[in-house]
């Protein structure tokens, strides 16, 4: 277990109170009055029956942009009360550095890099996507009696080849596309991207032009709240929250000019460079919080709370206005600040609450551990390169000590094993880091280390080669 453990909750305050003085924001003193947490331990006596999978994902939410990460000017108490109330996990990491690998690695297990569409970072035409015929979380959980749906951002590729319908989930409501004007539903290229099941809401009796978020929210509590019979189900909510456009609920103004600029032919406009700020990303954090807040609310009076496994995470690290520190990098960089996101497990008839896990864990392997979980078998035609959290969350089992953690992206390369991570950025150079004494990635060990980064390149370098190689 990584040495700095101990420390985290201090370390954190200490490095918001210092963030804080450059943001021009006072650090929450209910920081210092947290709860304490205890470190992991299974509560292996416990059984129960296959839980309800509600696994939800916000979108370029940053490590510490969550309270109860270290974030000393936004309030997450919804969230903040789910990790009180299960596992929050330090060293979790996404599967890729943005949107549509990570996706590609959470839906297949795999890495992004084993498919076609997982190469695209993140996809940005309809040339590629998600193989209808690959197995995913959803088809294998499905094969095994679960019920479906996704509510939400897809894209992993965009009709008439690819859809989540096509791919596992029952049920489909959301945008195929990487982003969306939050109140016109207008995507990337202009287009109405508002879908119920393969059809546009546009090409129905109506449109909704209300705040998206809020929109999924109403539709995810709907769900959860359905009854399914005797079937168990899994729900991916895959909020577009808070992803640009910087627009929050109320912001009708400035999603006017937004749609302007989009009708004029301005092919950048959602990208909203011109907009924004730390206050405005505030405001979308917060109401992701809440919107989260409601959905669980639905689900604790469906009276199916106890028997559900929620998961909460980030797609990857922050952008522009995130909270990173004490990490560095963001979104597309595999910098810690780039892959290393807030990731909450809540299952109360397996799971105590108030614990906190140092356990290096990346998105393959929550693809593994829901399988096992719900008793779904993988394909041998397509074996997962997670590894199953199952034991370890509820039998009290160790992680492989020598497992390693790859990442790999256009231009840079990254292997977590134990608390050493090899990482070579766009520049070239070889790197090594102890994150346990490092996590700001700013001491470079590889003049000290040099048999220890020779030997986890070799790792990098024999996992990549069995992988498909980006077109030149």
């Amino acid at each position: 277990m990584p040495s700095h453990a101990s420390n985290l909750s201090r370390r954190a305050a200490l490095g918001g109170a210092a963030v804080a003085a450059t943001l021009g924001v006072t650090a929450a003193p209910a920081q210092a009055a947290a709860p304490r947490e205890t470190a992991f331990r299974a509560a292996s006596h416990r059984r129960s029956r296959r839980p309800n999978i509600l696994f939800v994902l916000g979108d370029d939410l940053g490590w510490a942009d969550l309270s109860s990460y270290g974030a000393p000017h936004i309030k997450t108490p919804n969230l903040d009360r789910l990790a009180r109330q299960g596992v929050r996990f330090t060293d979790a990491y996404s599967g890729s550095a943005t949107c549509s690998p990570t996706r590609f690695s959470l839906y297949t297990g795999r890495y992004p890099g084993r498919t076609k569409g997982g190469l695209a970072e993140p996809i940005a035409d309809r040339s590629v996507g998600l193989d209808p015929d690959h197995p995913t979380l959803a088809s294998l959980l499905r094969d095994a009696g679960y019920a479906t749906a996704l509510i939400g951002k897809w894209h992993c590729g965009y009709l008439p080849d690819y859809s989540p319908t096509k791919s596992g989930w029952d049920e489909f409501f959301g945008n195929f596309g990487g982003a969306l004007e939050y109140y016109s539903k207008l995507g990337l290229g202009g287009e109405y991207d508002l879908y119920e099941g393969d059809v546009r809401e546009g090409d129905a009796a109506y449109k909704d032009l209300r705040y998206y978020t809020r929109i999924l929210t109403e539709r995810a509590s709907e769900y959860v709240r359905r009854d399914h019979g005797d079937r168990p189900w899994l729900l991916n909510l895959n909020f577009t929250t808070p992803h640009w456009p910087w627009i929050a609920d109320g912001d009708e103004e400035e999603s006017a000019e937004v749609v302007r600029r989009i009708k004029a032919g301005d092919g950048r406009a959602l990208f909203h460079n011109d907009g924004g700020s730390v206050e405005k990303y505030t405001q979308m954090v917060e109401d992701l919080d809440r919107s989260v807040g409601k959905v669980l609310t639905a689900l604790r009076e469906s009276g199916q709370e106890k028997d559900t496994l929620v998961f909460f995470a980030s797609d990857n690290g922050g952008e522009r206005f995130s909270y990173n520190w004490p990490l560095s990098g963001n979104k597309a960089s595999l910098q810690e600040g780039g892959i290393r996101v807030p990731t909450i497990v809540r299952w109360p008839a397996r799971l105590d609450g108030g614990q906190v896990s140092h356990e290096p864990v990346f998105t393959p392997d929550w693809t593994a551990t829901l399988l096992e979980i719900g008793g779904a078998r993988p394909s041998p035609a397509y074996p997962l390169d997670g590894t199953s959290l199952a034991g370890y969350l509820l039998r009290g089992e160790e992680l492989p000590a020598e497992r390693a953690l790859f990442w790999r992206v256009r231009g840079e390369r990254a292997v977590r094993r134990g608390d050493w991570k090899y990482y070579r950025g766009k520049g070239g150079t070889d790197q090594l880091f102890n994150l346990a004494a490092d996590r700001r990635e700013q001491a470079d060990r590889a003049a000290d280390e040099p048999a220890l980064l020779a030997e986890l390149r070799a790792v990098w370098e024999k996992t990549d080669k069995s992988l498909l190689p980006y077109a030149s």
